[in-house]
């Protein structure tokens, strides 16, 4: 009698052991083919960021778009009959199914627009990547982060700079990005590796390369503090077009851009652009009048599309940051008359509603729930804290009081 409950006892636990095991290739199966369609849509000919996000909207899921049929296509904004028949055609399907594997074997992170864990700064851009894929240990959403660009014919002023700059930003906890280019990106790489500090590459090629070749060594110890980004998948060719691209993730995932040196044209003036569409602070560095790779910075400075920085400290007090030693004295309470019975007006109402939500929330968050312009936006919430009801915290966020 006991050697037969044993015997059932064993096949009971044989058949719970089975079972799991079904049910976990079934979950990675669907996990599998979730993340198929997901770069489907990415890869998808003639269907950008902002089709492909109009198109899962309209269908409710990424599966759902390649389930329809051409006709309901068609009827999206934007869908013409050739591209609706490429949906539905799924020719698209087998490279997507390369790409599975390619990250799978290569234990490849990816970062899907609706994914909690897409980096949030960059949700909160109209263009930026459906699909992002990024192989390190950084966290995409750190608190403080950092993008240095410049001149890839980086002076050794620009080195001296850029050297300074990083090591006073390491008391910041800041994470580091730029492109990995020659010049000024990979000398900010090499400085923040230097200094222990978390430095991200985003790059205009898949990850089964690393461009410029010179670099791969740098991109290698990257990995265990920071990492390597693209919205590429393998076998992208760091061609011409992918940089100016690249550009929009650089400038969009940070709170700030700072160039260190820049001729009157190129990719880190690009960058600078995008940053300030995007209502990032922008930051430049001053050079001699004469220098060619200072005049990009120096014009940024003048036509007041960057702020003059010589420093870490100068950083920190613009964009409201406080190093660790001051942050008590600076949010030691303080008294605010609270005016009472304060008479709301329709959009302070609008702001109050979501702030009791949310009790900390940054102004990026609060323009995209309230469908306003930043300008309208800083107005109200100057008003309301001039109204000590509100009051303003590092990192561009609110709090009621």
């Amino acid at each position: 009698m006991y050697f037969r409950n044993i015997k059932v006892f064993l096949q009971q636990k044989c058949y719970l052991v089975i079972f799991l095991s079904r049910i976990s290739k079934f979950m990675m199966m669907k996990t599998t083919d979730e993340l198929k369609y997901r770069i489907a849509l990415s890869l998808m000919p003639n269907v950008g960021p902002v089709l492909a996000r109009n198109l899962v909207s309209y269908c409710g899921s990424v599966e759902a778009v390649f389930k329809q049929k051409s006709k309901a296509l068609e009827k999206i904004p934007e869908i013409g009959p050739k591209t609706a028949e490429k949906i539905t055609k799924h020719e698209i399907f087998a490279r997507a199914d390369e790409e599975v594997e390619f990250i799978l074997k290569h234990d490849i992170q990816t970062y899907f627009y609706l994914d909690e864990n897409y980096p949030q700064r960059l949700k909160h851009c109209h263009d930026a990547p459906i699909l992002l894929y990024f192989k390190g240990n950084a966290n995409l959403n750190k608190s403080r982060i950092i993008a240095m660009v410049g001149t890839r014919n980086a002076s050794d002023y620009g080195k001296i700079i850029t050297e300074k700059l990083i090591e006073e930003l390491a008391a910041l906890d800041v994470t580091i990005v730029s492109g990995l280019a020659y010049g000024i990106d990979i000398h900010a790489h090499r400085t923040a590796l230097k200094f222990d500090i978390p430095t991200i590459a985003v790059m205009a090629h898949g990850l089964d390369r690393i461009y410029p070749g010179q670099h791969r060594s740098t991109a290698a110890k990257m990995l265990k503090l920071g990492g390597l980004l693209t919205e590429y998948p393998s076998n992208t060719n760091p061609d011409r077009e992918n940089f100016p691209s690249r550009n929009r993730i650089v400038a969009g995932i940070c709170d700030a851009v700072i160039v260190v040196e820049a001729a009157k044209k190129g990719g880190a003036l690009i960058t600078a652009d995008i940053a300030h569409s995007y209502s990032r602070d922008v930051f430049a560095v001053p050079g001699r009048l004469d220098d060619q790779y200072s005049e990009g910075c120096n014009n940024l400075i003048k036509i007041n599309r960057a702020a003059l920085i010589t420093s870490a400290a100068d950083v920190s007090y613009l964009m409201g940051w406080e190093r660790a030693a001051s942050i008590e004295n600076e949010l030691a309470p303080k008294v605010i008359q609270k005016q009472l019975f304060v008479d709301l007006n329709v959009d302070e109402e609008a702001l109050v509603k979501i702030l009791e939500q949310n009790s900390k929330s940054d102004i990026d968050s609060l323009a995209l729930d309230l469908q306003w312009p930043f300008t309208k936006l800083s107005a109200v919430l100057l008003g309301m804290e001039m109204k000590g009801l509100l009051k303003a915290l590092p990192g561009k966020k609110y709090q009621m009081l």
